[in-house]
């Protein structure tokens, strides 16, 4: 990837401390990876992509995080570490551990759509998706791979793809709209500002591009519908409240 700085960074060499500061600050409120927040080190082999294929898949859904992450932890709770064992579950006993973790109105499509998944994921890659990227090397091929997946879209791929950055070859996907919004809303980014740029800041920032990325998306789908009433940059109410709120 190339990360060499781009328009205000190229000038002056580096970004500005107090922007610095900025990409630090919403990191450290908001989160980054949700991979690392769930403790899956996704660098430390297969098994570990295999734990966070699982969870891609319950954060690609209509629901909040916290959802998705307690459903996570009760799915491994009951021994399952990756998608190809749950169709070794019955259906019952699969809607219970979903109920367990929230998805109360979604309980039944969720299974069913997760049975699926796991079936499918049996018959194309022997239960483990983590051998994709044994044969699949650039970008389009990953996401053309995973989008023809049941279930998963291009949220969903991007979301997966975006945390293994500098894991599995071709896991690269372009900066997320969402990021870039957050990040203009910030005063971090200019308008037409590309991966680099941010994988600059990060840089700048001592910050993991995944984090910083995904912070923004955080950023971005908390506090979209207030942005236009937000003053954005230092004074940005998302963070302001966060922070308001971590000192109780």
């Amino acid at each position: 990837m190339d990360t060499r700085p781009a328009g205000r960074a190229a000038l002056a060499g580096r970004y500005p401390p107090d922007e610095v500061s900025l990409a630090r600050r919403l990191v450290s409120v908001l989160g980054g990876r949700y991979s690392a927040e769930l403790e899956i080190d996704v660098a430390a082999g297969d098994a570990e992509i295999e734990r966070w294929f699982l969870a891609a898949t319950l954060f690609g859904t209509r629901i909040s995080a916290r959802i998705a992450e307690r459903t996570f932890g009760e799915l491994a709770a009951a021994g399952l570490a990756r998608i190809g064992q749950v169709g070794q579950v019955p259906a019952a006993e699969l809607v219970g551990l979903l109920d367990a973790g929230g998805y109360a109105r979604y309980d039944f499509r969720t299974a069913a759509r997760l049975l699926k998944l796991s079936e499918v994921v049996c018959d194309r890659f022997g239960g483990n998706v983590a051998s994709i990227s044994h044969t699949t090397h650039s970008y389009p091929e990953l996401h053309s791979a995973l989008d023809a997946l049941p279930g998963w879209g291009e949220v969903t791929v991007r979301l997966f793809l975006r945390e293994l950055r500098g894991v599995w070859p071709g896991a690269d996907p372009p900066l997320d709209e969402r990021a870039a919004t957050a990040a203009r809303h910030l005063g971090l980014l200019p308008s037409g500002a590309a991966l680099s740029d941010l994988a600059d800041l990060a840089n700048s920032a001592r910050l993991d591009l995944r984090d910083l990325e995904s912070g923004l998306v955080r950023l971005a789908l908390g506090h979209y519908r207030a942005m236009t009433s937000c003053p954005g940059g230092k004074a940005c109410a998302a963070l302001q409240k966060r922070d308001d709120a971590g000192k109780q």
